[in-house]
């Protein structure tokens, strides 16, 4: 970020054309009369996320120029992986900017409350694989937004036979930075999060280099505020959305699970200029971002949502007990695409009805709330539930992924 960008907004942050429109004057009536508080926070919160979109991520941007860039792709991953393996002290000659980087990382913010940490990330976990499904299908939503879509379809990432692998990626960091101590140093996942991290910069420096980018509509490629919008789809949007399902996290459990996803997006270079602390700021940020929304990606967003409902159709040459296994597989993630996401924009983007499998995550409920309600009943049984949760996800993934290791590897090529 410059100083010019400090009160920037992209042309396609549409909040205050659409703020005084009948349907927001009717959610902030709904608002205040149901929560108690206006759903639309200060202007100068709303000012501070718009400008973010053109927000960066400068010290690992300045190590992938040195190396990436200057050295070749090869020689900058070979560089990053020992330094996270062994340290920055172990890489022989390197870079200043690549030690800036480490001893940001190693540095802990102030904010952060290491405990907590631990307690959202378990949290997290306690949805087991369900959370995988939901944050799939609530992500096609984002995809109706250009600053969205557009990384993804020009770099082939979400797109055509990729989406499974990416996805399952996505799933495999998930899992990583959430497992008991994940995010210590030297992790599993604080490893991820980093290579994560340099992927981003690398598809961001080559995307404004595009000729299809606008930086005037979109902000910068992978902004801050697209990522904090990440953070909040993977903590309060699924604590309030799931209990549908007969999840039961507490008002502690749901800040805990922002304050880890906070801290995991710090190691990976999300630094929002305003994080949410509270139930309330984090409602009034998912009021915003409503709307906000532009929804100008059409054939873009439409093709990456049809890719998603189709990532796990099963395989026609695959023996019979295989596809059986990937149809049911199929039809679950389909019926939580429908249930979860807007109906308006379910059928905006052509998608295949899900029929009675649209029940799916409802018919859960029962089962959910009753083992939920005994684990807050007998705190000794939530030891339990994370056990099992751990396998069960543990299981899933082994299942879908096989042999083979989430890469993070940065697209090389554009598809246009």
């Amino acid at each position: 970020m410059n100083d010019d960008d400090t009160h920037r907004q992209p042309a396609e942050f549409r909040y205050w054309a659409n703020v005084d429109e009948p349907w927001p004057r009717a959610l902030r009536f709904m608002g205040r009369a149901l929560l108690g508080f206006d759903p639309a926070p200060p202007e100068d919160v709303v000012r501070a996320f718009a400008s973010s979109y053109y927000d960066a991520d400068p010290l690992a941007e300045a190590f992938v120029e040195d190396v990436y860039f200057q050295r070749g792709a090869a020689e900058g991953r070979a560089m990053l992986d020992r330094a996270i393996a062994h340290g920055v002290a172990s890489v022989e000659d390197a870079p200043e900017s690549l030690t800036r980087l480490f001893e940001d990382i190693e540095r802990d913010p102030d904010w952060v409350d290491l405990d907590l940490v631990a307690h959202g990330a378990r949290v997290f976990r306690r949805y087991g694989t369900a959370v995988f499904r939901f944050a799939g299908a609530i992500t096609l939503e984002g995809y109706s937004e250009s600053s969205v879509a557009k990384p993804l379809v020009l770099t082939g990432a979400y797109a055509g036979d990729s989406t499974r692998r990416r996805f399952l990626e996505t799933a495999a960091f998930w899992i990583a930075v959430s497992e008991p101590g994940g995010l210590a140093p030297f992790a599993p996942g604080r490893a991820s999060a980093l290579r994560v991290r340099i992927m981003h910069v690398f598809v961001r420096k080559r995307l404004l280099a595009h000729p299809e980018w606008n930086l005037e509509k979109w902000g910068v490629p992978i902004s801050q505020g697209d990522a904090l919008l990440t953070l909040m789809g993977g903590s309060f949007v699924p604590g309030i959305a799931m209990q549908a399902m007969g999840y039961r996290p507490s008002t502690r459990d749901i800040e805990a699970m922002m304050h880890f996803w906070r801290y995991v997006g710090h190691l990976m270079g999300v630094r929002p200029r305003c994080y949410p602390a509270s139930m309330k700021e984090a409602a009034q940020l998912t009021f915003v971002t409503m709307v906000k929304a532009a929804r100008t990606s059409g054939d873009d967003g439409r093709s990456l949502c049809q890719s998603y409902v189709k990532a796990f159709a099963p395989d026609p040459d695959a023996p019979l007990g295989v596809r059986m296994r990937q149809a049911w597989n199929h039809r679950v993630h389909l019926g939580y695409t429908r249930f979860f996401l807007p109906p308006w924009t379910y059928r905006k983007n052509q998608l295949p009805s899900a029929g009675l499998w649209a029940l799916h995550p409802l018919l859960q409920f029962p089962f959910i709330f009753g083992a939920e309600t005994l684990r807050r009943t007998f705190p000794a049984l939530d030891d339990v539930a994370d056990r099992v949760a751990r396998r069960s996800r543990a299981r899933w993934f082994a299942r879908h992924m096989g042999k083979r290791r989430a890469e993070y590897r940065p697209a090389e090529s554009f598809t246009r």
